[in-house]
């Protein structure tokens, strides 16, 4: 759904407070109607990846970004899932690559881990779509703590556990590899 005017006109149906933004179980509600399932969590990441005006609720055109982020996961995972409505891990490393997301073997299968709420290497697309929502915050996150583009950071605690609230939720599993790939600097 990429029309303008049809995207105001279901924003606006999710608005029902005529605020001129949606919180996120108006969100969390109007996703489901269009059978996309998830957590409180992972809706409320989304307004974070996209709420520029940094309020907790997502304005029309902040919706317009989400929306094209969402279609551009959503037809990658089509492109890939060839009607099985599910990726193995093999073709979620492919659809990754694709959405321009590179991770090394040990922070994919970490992140598939978490994501794989069935366990059997088959990530669905609401699943898919909530690892790249998560991928795509770490990125966020790691590029404005990565001032000089050099593709490594130095936090020290206090960064660290910002990170990680902004990050929730995330396994205990990622967050264990993040901290023993991140060069962390802790003054007690």
């Amino acid at each position: 759904m990429e029309n303008p005017v049809v995207l105001r006109e279901w924003f606006d149906r999710v608005d029902a407070g005529r605020t001129g933004n949606i919180t996120a179980p108006q969100l969390q509600n109007a996703l489901a109607v269009g059978n996309l399932d998830f957590p409180l969590s992972v809706v409320q990441q989304m307004i974070r990846m996209y709420d520029f005006d940094r309020n907790g609720t997502m304005s029309f055109e902040e919706f317009l970004a989400l929306n094209k982020f969402l279609q551009k996961v959503q037809s990658v995972f089509a492109t890939q899932e060839r009607g099985r409505r599910f990726l193995s891990l093999e073709e979620v490393y492919e659809a990754l690559i694709k959405l321009s997301f590179s991770l090394d073997s040990p922070a994919f299968y970490s992140v598939c881990e978490s994501f794989d709420k069935s366990k059997k290497g088959m990530i669905h697309l609401d699943e898919f779509i909530s690892l790249c929502i998560f991928v795509q915050s770490s990125r966020n996150l790691f590029n404005s703590f990565d001032t000089s583009k050099q593709g490594r950071v130095s936090l020290d605690f206090n960064q660290f556990v910002y990170c990680s609230e902004f990050l929730f939720p995330v396994s205990m599993l990622l967050l264990l590899y993040l901290a023993l790939h991140i060069q962390m600097i802790y003054f007690p």
